[in-house]
């Protein structure tokens, strides 16, 4: 179907395959979904092919990216014409009533086989995964040999982005600032240690970095359920199991990512999705049980002496068991910062005798997990709907890199109806991370971005503003603390669709207090009820560009400017002289240069 493009030549994992990716990223792709336009006009046709890199210098293995970077992909790697076939299997068995009489529990019967078979399948013996196998103690181990690739400049380097630190002193210099990016990380509970099929099996899709030959650094955020685990085997002075799985079912990256209901194994999620149980066989070195059919699994143990995670660099010491990982070039646009992770201690490396490398690059949208993360918004819908049933439908918008905006769809019924979801929102999963929330009537196409704003251009200033502090995602550097800060709440349920009472500015922004004084004189010159200010060197006819650096550059604790019947909002770079109602402003990171990975 030409959807693989096999490239021969060596290629660089320093940075030569992003440029690469980022070619298929924004080209048109083999095939169009049929059904992706329902949901994202005008993107159901992007994301060129996939890439099959045979030769990567330096390294023992081929290389797949941009796999899942298309909706036709994303469609044929969970085997559906459409994320809604499986949307509707799952609100099948989220709307269970009580059988009335024989047929109807015959029937249930039958609506309920599929989840019998689930389960994963433990097998003795090895597996494909297992056909060479190579341990670090008997010095087989090198991870310098995997083709671990570096996708930005910066990345690895924390004198880059601004820290007076070298990779030498951060402990990362070996690795050269490469960064396994598409990965299982399989990890369980402290309290689940010597369960023979444990109940808290995770899988987490975290970036880890390249250390050395047989170290790497772990990076987790403190909500994710790998961290969990770790602080738990911390509590009891042990080293944390991990095994790093790279490919296998083709449900499996998906099902890493989908943020399931507390209890629920990602592993019963892959099993659903492909209509059997994934297949199992002990790790070599580790208490834990891998996918059979992985291409490559590392193994080792995550250091727990040193201290938590997410410490910005200080006098205090590391602790043996830490590195400072990062800074990491990041979907957010931005690098993010370095911090203290842990070391993870690698004892094998298991892997097909013909195996190949997944990787992706992680930067701004789209990339591949752009399509992962607008499969998980169909398909977690029904589950969205039962926790929050006012909801008829909602968008999570590529500007917004599924954490700083989401549009909702409802259908008021009584004064605050709107409000009431918002918050509803705020302790709904991981949709509690988010930092924008617009809400709808029935009558706007939730999914038609430029008819939300229209909607949002005629709200009430006075009284359809909704500003609240709360939880934010790590990556989220405009807020003044880190995983804290403003949320923005805006209820367009009622309103009346205004186009001259928007204003845009461009800032070049030279000091601290710009942005704040060019709002201020576009209030003072020409009247606008919403201003909103952004970098000059956003694309000032592009929507998406405009709103995506908006949306990262932006806290409402901090940057909402009032006047007279008129509120403006500051979305650029912030900088010493910018901090205001008592908020500071954190070290800026760099933004990353799409075009220029050299």
């Amino acid at each position: 179907m030409g959807e693989l493009h096999r490239i021969t030549e060596e290629v660089s994992p320093f940075l030569e395959v992003t440029k690469l990716a980022q070619v298929e990223a924004i080209a048109p792709c083999p095939t169009t979904s049929k059904t992706a336009k329902t949901f994202d006009a005008g993107r159901e046709s992007l994301g060129g092919r996939a890439l099959l890199i045979e030769r990567i210098q330096g390294c023992d293995f081929p290389l797949a990216i941009n796999t899942f970077g298309s909706y036709f992909r994303m469609e044929q790697a969970l085997g559906c014409n459409g994320f809604d076939e499986i949307a509707e299997t799952i609100s099948k068995f989220s709307k269970i009533n009580p059988p009335s009489g024989l047929s109807d529990l015959i029937a249930m019967t039958k609506q309920f086989k599929p989840l019998m078979n689930m389960k994963p399948k433990r097998s003795k013996g090895n597996g494909i995964c297992q056909e060479v196998i190579k341990l670090t103690k008997d010095g087989e181990v090198d991870l310098m040999r995997l083709p671990i690739i570096k996708c930005w400049p910066f990345d690895g380097d924390p004198r880059k982005v601004g820290y007076d630190m070298s990779p030498e002193q951060s402990g990362t210099k070996e690795g050269n600032g490469r960064f396994i990016t598409f990965a299982g990380m399989h990890t369980i509970h402290a309290d689940d240690e010597g369960v023979q099929k444990p109940t808290s099996h995770n899988i987490g899709m975290y970036r880890s970095q390249l250390v050395d030959a047989t170290h790497l650094a772990m990076h987790w955020h403190v909500h994710h359920d790998g961290a969990a685990h770790w602080r738990s085997w911390k509590a009891i002075g042990e080293p944390m199991p991990i095994t790093i799985c790279f490919g296998g079912e083709t449900v499996l990256p998906y099902a890493a990512t989908c943020p399931l209901p507390a209890g629920m194994s990602e592993l019963l999620m892959a099993g659903f999705l492909q209509g059997k149980g994934i297949e199992l066989v002990k790790a070599k070195t580790v208490p834990l049980w891998v996918p059979a059919n992985s291409e490559i699994v590392i193994e080792g143990f995550v250091n727990t002496d040193c201290g938590d995670c997410g410490w910005e660099p200080s006098d205090e010491p590391l602790g043996k068991g830490a590195v400072f990982e990062g800074p990491f070039g990041d979907h957010t646009g931005f690098y993010s910062m370095p911090d203290r992770y842990p070391i993870v201690e690698v004892t094998a490396v298991t892997h097909r005798k013909d195996a190949v490398f997944p990787a992706t690059v992680v930067g701004p949208p789209p990339q591949e997990d752009y399509y992962l993360g607008k499969a998980t918004e169909r398909i977690m819908l029904p589950l969205l709907k039962v926790l929050i049933p006012d909801i008829i439908d909602y968008h999570l918008p590529k500007f917004g890199t599924f954490h700083n905006c989401v549009f909702v769809k409802i259908k008021p019924q009584y004064k605050e109806h709107a409000r009431k979801v918002m918050h509803a929102i705020w302790g709904a999963g991981q949709l509690a991370w988010t930092k924008i929330i617009v809400v709808v009537n029935e009558l706007v196409d939730v999914h038609d971005e430029h008819a939300v704003f229209e909607m949002v251009t005629g709200i009430d200033i006075n009284n359809d503003i909704e500003i609240v502090r709360g939880a934010l995602d790590i990556l989220d550097h405009a807020s003044p603390e880190v995983g804290s800060g403003g949320k923005l709440g805006i209820d367009a349920t009622n309103a009346v669709p205004d186009s001259d009472g928007v204003g845009f500015v461009f800032v070049e922004k030279l000091k601290g207090g710009d942005g704040a004084t060019a709002i201020e004189k576009t209030y003072q010159n020409k009247y606008a009820k919403l201003i909103f200010a952004v970098d000059h060197d956003v694309q000032q006819d592009d929507y998406g560009d405009i709103f995506f650096n908006f949306c990262a550059c932006f806290d409402p604790s901090r940057d909402i400017h009032y006047f007279d019947n008129c509120l403006g909002f500051d979305g650029t770079t912030k900088m010493s002289g910018d901090e205001r109602n008592g908020k500071a402003v954190r070290k800026w990171p760099p933004k990353l240069v799409v075009n220029n990975c050299d």
